[in-house]
């Protein structure tokens, strides 16, 4: 797995090679930052952003943000091997001050006087898993966002999850199996 630009370009990062995390494919993690970076419907820059990379196993997603120039990357990965990993691909990159890593379960992070903003929403769930809901909407009830942010999920392109009191969505974009849904809190 590979970092597609900016400070870090062509570096390489560790990842697990198991069954059950599910790498980002550097086309789709490409794809969306082509669209974060040139889509005039998406009002944020990933540059000078605070962004919550949440699922967010060895941090494929935040570590791209932080070469491509944000200011913070919030990771939340329950998996301790995951965590292990994504914490020594920081400290390979030597961006370990640039980022926050809770090895703990989404709900209990939020529960714990939560109160940082971010512009960013990264959330990469297992595809089965549609408990994912329950944190967006915990991530609005307690105003977690700037006014100009992005909600980026990442979905299997056949999955029919309901957004209509959370998200308005801006745009989907399907790539193979994956779907990548862009949206704001409404």
């Amino acid at each position: 797995m590979r970092i597609i630009s900016g400070k870090f370009k062509g570096r390489i990062i560790s990842y697990l090679k198991n069954s059950t995390t599910r790498p980002l494919k550097d086309t789709v993690k490409e794809s969306i930052f082509n669209i974060l970076r040139h889509s005039n419907l998406i009002k944020v820059k990933i540059e000078n952003s605070y962004i919550l990379d949440l699922y967010s196993g060895v941090g494929s997603f935040g570590i791209e943000c932080i070469s491509r120039g944000s200011k913070k990357v919030t990771f939340i990965e329950q998996d301790k091997t995951a965590s292990n990993l994504l914490k020594k691909n920081l400290n390979d990159l030597s961006i370990a001050t640039k980022s926050t890593v809770y090895n703990d379960q989404i709900e209990n992070v939020f529960s714990k006087e939560f109160k940082d903003k971010y512009n960013i929403f990264f959330f990469d769930p297992p595809f089965k898993n549609p408990n994912f809901i329950h944190n967006l909407e915990l991530i609005k009830k307690n105003k977690l966002f700037y006014k100009k942010h992005s909600v980026i999920i990442h979905r299997e392109k056949n999955c029919d999850d309901k957004f209509e009191n959370i998200l308005k969505i801006i745009e989907i974009k399907i790539y193979g199996r994956s779907k990548i849904i862009f949206g704001e809190f409404n």
